[in-house]
């Protein structure tokens, strides 16, 4: 197998305590072809003290502009053949790049991404891929390890969503036909990789081996946000200015799968407005926005998000009750235990 060199970028922002342990599983992968670049964006913790006088890595300090500058300003110092960005509240399995370039050397491919350990907020790890609905209609055989995907499978799927967030992935830099994308607010890496997917033919593969851990603390650009939050920035925002950037490329078929995702982010923020903060003024305004696009596909939306948002709420209920079904339960046992 070839050994490219792998240039590895961490971006951090007041992370001191947590982005040590995403370097140390950098610094103890099985690969031994490793450049290792952390970006410190303007953190006013203690990161510069803490990471300032180590070894084994590039630590490159840089004024507070968001994750994508700073994944941006670790690619002018990548020297790598191969080019793979991990969050730093996140951290890989030991084996995670050697296993990701032996498939991209097997198989010949742009870029390859791994199934990974979700942090939930009960404290368990869950297997995030082997769930995701997207992903399904491109397993082709159940018995692979690395499932391909062609062409037209990367434009079906990333169009629908992006299944590989930036820990996930590891890409060949002769691949790029851009950097990470400083115009959104959380989809940068969704748009890096669309920029390889509709500008050149290109060929991946995903494995549903967990080879990464994904954790959460109040902070993350996607989990640690409010739903709300999410919908807005993007399925509203980022997912606006994605459609608009690649209109030129794609079919119509396609350019309708965006607006859809577009339709769905506008009505279901529209929904957030009326219930949760009592603006009609504001829900209205989304709405005509999404009637503008389509009129046929809002009206569809509409009902489908409203029952999606009260079958969630049921469930809620529902595990809350079995919960404290659960605990009066035990407290029953206990207090029968202790009075005999």
């Amino acid at each position: 197998m070839n050994t490219p060199l792998v240039s590895v970028i961490i971006p951090t922002y007041n992370r001191s305590k947590r982005v040590l342990k995403a370097i140390e599983s950098v610094l103890s992968q099985t690969y031994p072809h490793i450049q290792l670049i952390v970006v410190d964006d303007g953190s006013d913790d203690d990161t510069k003290e803490r990471l300032g006088n180590l070894e084994g890595f590039q630590y490159i300090l840089q004024p507070h502009a968001g994750q994508a500058v700073a994944r941006n300003t670790g690619l002018q110092y990548a020297t790598g053949e191969l080019i793979a960005s991990l969050d730093s509240d996140d951290y890989w399995t030991a084996d995670f790049v050697e296993k990701c370039v032996r498939a991209m050397e097997r198989y010949e491919l742009d870029f390859v991404f791994a199934n990974w350990h979700q942090a939930h907020k009960s404290g368990e790890w869950r297997d995030f891929l082997s769930v995701d609905p997207y992903i399904a209609p491109f397993i082709k055989d159940a018995s692979q390890t690395w499932h391909i995907l062609n062409e037209s499978d990367l434009r079906a799927l990333y169009l629908e969503a992006c299944p590989s967030p930036s820990s996930s992935l590891i890409m060949r830099k002769s691949s790029m036909v851009s950097q990470w994308n400083q115009l959104l607010n959380i989809g940068d890496d969704w748009c890096l990789y669309l920029d390889m997917i509709l500008n050149k033919s290109c060929k991946a593969a995903f494995t549903f081996e967990m080879l990464w851990y994904k954790d959460i603390d109040g902070q993350n650009i996607y989990d640690g946000r409010e739903w709300s939050e999410v919908v807005r920035l993007l399925l509203v925002e980022d997912t606006f200015e994605v459609m608009n950037k690649y209109r030129h490329l794609l079919t119509k078929h396609e350019l309708s799968v965006l607006e859809n995702r577009y339709i769905n982010g506008l009505v279901e923020l529209a929904k957030h407005k009326v219930l949760r903060e009592r603006n009609l003024s504001a829900a209205s305004s989304l709405l005509r926005q999404s009637f503008n696009i389509d009129l046929s596909a809002t009206l569809i939306a509409i009902p489908k998000i409203i029952f999606s948002g009260f079958r969630n709420h049921l469930e809620l209920f529902a595990r809350k009750m079995k919960q404290q079904g659960s605990e009066n339960i035990l407290k029953y046992s206990w207090k029968r235990h202790i009075t005999g």
